[in-house]
């Protein structure tokens, strides 16, 4: 009797390049795809555990899954939640089964030996992913994967981090960063066969390091993707890392598409934050690149109310994101992570407070963003065509920025010419020029 599964996939798009894994490896075991989770045998809940919002989301969907499943189903929960809080969910919900990153699904595969891979069972037996656990020899991150039934697709080039930025507990958990061969990634790219491949990675500049002492490869990486497909797009590069020859690269793929992980500009700040650079050299090197590039597109990401955040810092923080006049900015709440330098610190700022620095940034950034599209209203754009009627020009990252309204007859998976005639917030209307 064949066997179906349903995997629900939360957080970021790293978790989604390991459920496309997933999705593989069920295919492969003789699995197909539930028309919805009730009528699934198998039920997966790939998890994020980023910030306490993502953790509750977790937990929401877990209990809905679990309680709409249809009889004799099992659940199975995985990912960054289940890697960093197994103990507590295996003895909250002992009808699920709560597993690592780096394992098989199947439920036969309970007859495997899994003692050395991370493995945090329905028992509730767990086994921390740190620096000195081998790597699994079933690891996710060199998996193969599914076609995409998209145009484009997310490729994970690393897993983990060697950072020790104050705030965050990724390194805790998905462990240092492990960087896949480039011919590993280049066979992937070319068997998703897709338009658009975005790179990601926990810290994707670092790419290769840790290959071999002060050894770094992204640049020679994306120039192979950008010969193998016809968009190459980076997300998440850390300032420090964005060199000359990196900005070069970027540019000359023709997706001029920064997506800088700056999360702060005031100094003192971000030394309590564990994090490199200020504002000003933060603008130094958008200007620059604005100069090279003047259809450069922007994104970023910040976070307010860390311990110790002055209303100098978040007035600092006000001035850099008006003179930056980036096109995209997330705004979120500081979350005390357990076992972070941040959890240790003092000053904590008042809720009431970081709501109201919140609303005013992203008042201000609204209106940037709409005034950044509203610019390009008139402007013949090149786009790809994600869908019938829905399409990305360099500047909307998939599933991340806004979107462009195309004409319905443009062929999915295609390029087209458009022109921008109108702007409703982050979206823009365009019609087929010629």
């Amino acid at each position: 009797m064949t066997r179906r599964y349903w995997i629900e996939t939360l957080g970021c798009p790293k978790n989604q390049v390991d459920s496309d894994k997933l999705v593989g490896t069920l295919v492969a075991d003789g699995y197909t795809s539930a028309s919805s989770p009730g009528q699934a045998d198998l039920v997966v809940v790939n998890t994020c555990a980023f910030i306490d919002e993502a953790r509750q989301e977790s937990i929401d969907v877990i209990l809905q899954l679990t309680d709409g499943r249809k009889k004799g189903a099992e659940v199975v929960v995985t990912g960054c939640l289940a890697e960093r809080h197994g103990d507590e969910l295996a003895a909250a919900l002992p009808e699920v089964t709560v597993r690592g990153f780096n394992l098989a699904l199947t439920p036969h595969d309970h007859d495997h030996d899994h003692a050395h891979a991370g493995l945090v069972t329905s028992t509730g037996t767990a086994v921390t992913i740190g620096r000195k656990v081998p790597v699994p020899s079933f690891d996710l991150l060199n998996l193969p994967r599914p076609r995409s039934p998209r145009p484009w697709a997310y490729v994970k080039i690393a897993e983990g981090c060697d950072r020790a930025c104050g705030f965050c507990a990724i390194p805790s958990f998905r462990g240092p960063q492990r960087s896949r061969s480039i011919d590993s990634i280049l066979q992937e790219v070319e068997e998703l066969d897709v338009r658009e491949v975005v790179l990601v990675a926990q810290d994707l500049a670092s790419y290769g390091r840790d290959q071999g002492k002060g050894k770094k490869s992204l640049v020679p990486l994306v120039k192979a993707v950008a010969a193998r497909t016809d968009r190459v797009r980076l997300l998440y590069l850390y300032p420090s890392e964005l060199t000359d020859t990196l900005i070069d690269t970027i540019c000359d793929t023709g997706v001029p598409y920064f997506d800088l992980s700056l999360q702060h500009v005031a100094p003192t700040h971000l030394r309590r934050m564990k994090r490199w650079g200020d504002g000003a050299r933060f603008l130094s090197r958008i200007e620059a690149i604005r100069e090279r590039e003047p259809d450069a597109a922007f994104r970023s990401n910040f976070i307010v109310g860390y311990p110790g955040e002055t209303e100098d810092d978040h007035d600092q923080l006000l001035a850099f994101v008006e003179a930056a006049q980036l096109d995209w900015c997330g705004f979120f709440s500081y979350s005390e992570e357990e076992g972070t330098h941040a959890a240790t610190l003092v000053n904590d700022i008042d809720p009431e407070l970081v709501r109201d620095r919140l609303a005013e940034l992203r008042e201000m950034q609204d209106s940037i963003t709409q005034d950044r599209r509203d610019q390009l209203i008139g402007r013949e754009v090149e786009v790809l065509v994600d869908e019938p009627g829905i399409g990305r020009s360099h500047r909307e990252a998939p599933e991340i920025d806004g979107v462009i309204t195309l004409p319905e007859h443009l062929k999915e998976g295609t390029f087209a010419r458009v022109r921008v005639i109108g702007a409703l917030g982050p979206d823009l209307d365009a019609e087929e020029v010629g």
